[in-house]
């Protein structure tokens, strides 16, 4: 009895204790919590010195926007334009004129939108920061939810590919696909749609898409060919390109196979691991300083004799959505209509 008491005193005096005398907050803690704040209260300030999204006056904001709206239509008639005469001969006949239209808009619209939703971008800014010294950019991408990608519309692809909207095929394969959203602009044509994607995110994205996700080695050794293969933005991000477009031909319903590549140009291959970028492999070093002269040595020097000739070519920009900083984010594309050249194996 003598020992439960004396259990009880002490344990009320424990308690007397931590009631005269709270614990404190770590010093760690209380580091991380001013280092989050600011952070926070930095990337606030950022924001409101580049945007107009937030200034109160609506004066101010209606000259701001009218000012960027007026930028964006001149911005827009570049992304498509094309000097024909600076094209080979080869290739001259080829090309394809796109314009501005509404699901180019739509995307444009969206991103603008995204772009003000503030505690969004925040949470997502702080994401990236703490992220990004471990986890490659397109997973965090994935893990978030953003960063969704547009590089033609239904109407360009079935332009390109000279289709009418109730044509049909069997078979398409997208590699690196992302998230699908471009996927989506093709997968209406065809009754089975797979794809393929390195990274774990990205990956799931696709399979709630019902997209059949196959491995960066299985899709060549699966039985079967493809109608169409489409590999957008893939060339300069991969290790060994050539090998590719071989294997890409290889895999291609013979005489009726096409491949729509899209090439973001400057050309600039680089491969991201683990987070960081290194030279590929297998280095295809394009010539010309303007687009259409990089046109023109890639269906010379990287098409030919990877066995493909050019069908179609246009110029369009590959958009990304934005962040904090940017409404939206703007490449400069090529996207080529390939076939496999009759007198190569």
């Amino acid at each position: 009895m003598a020992e439960r008491v004396g259990k009880r005193k002490q344990g009320r005096v424990n308690n007397s204790w931590f009631v005269l005398n709270p614990p404190r907050p770590k010093l760690r803690t209380l580091v991380f919590g001013a280092w989050v704040l600011g952070y926070v209260a930095f990337l606030l300030s950022v924001r409101k010195m580049w945007t107009g999204k937030y200034v109160r006056s609506p004066l101010v904001r209606s000259l701001i926007n009218n000012m960027v709206s007026e930028g964006d239509a001149t911005e827009t008639e570049q992304w498509y334009r094309c000097c024909p005469d600076l094209l080979g001969e080869s290739v001259r006949p080829l090309f394809v004129q796109s314009h501005l239209d509404s699901d180019t808009k739509t995307f444009l619209k969206r991103s603008v939108e995204k772009s003000g939703w503030m505690f969004t971008q925040l949470y997502h800014s702080f994401m990236s920061s703490v992220l990004s010294p471990v986890v490659s950019r397109t997973s965090i991408n994935g893990f978030l939810g953003r960063g969704s990608m547009f590089v033609f519309s239904a109407e360009q692809f079935r332009q390109l590919l000279r289709i009418d909207p109730e044509w049909r095929a069997e078979r398409l394969l997208d590699l690196g696909a992302g998230d699908g959203g471009v996927t989506e602009v093709m997968g209406s044509h065809f009754r089975e749609v797979y794809a393929t994607e390195v990274s774990a995110p990205m990956k799931w994205h696709l399979q709630r898409r019902s997209y059949k996700v196959l491995g960066i080695d299985e899709w060549q050794q699966t039985g079967f060919l493809y109608d169409v293969i489409s590999c957008l933005n893939l060339l300069d991000r991969c290790d060994d390109p050539l090998h590719l477009l071989r294997d890409i031909r290889r895999s291609l319903v013979l005489n009726t196979g096409r491949l729509v590549l899209a090439v973001v140009l400057p050309f600039q291959p680089y491969v991201e691991v683990g987070g960081r970028w290194q030279r590929p492999t297998e280095h295809v070093k394009v010539k010309g300083k303007k687009w259409e002269e990089q046109v023109t040595n890639l269906n010379n020097e990287v098409f030919l004799k990877a066995g493909f000739e050019v069908e179609a070519v246009t110029r369009v920009p590959y958009l990304c959505e934005g962040d904090m900083y940017n409404d939206y984010y703007v490449l400069d594309d090529a996207v080529f209509v390939l076939k496999a050249a009759d007198d190569t194996e």
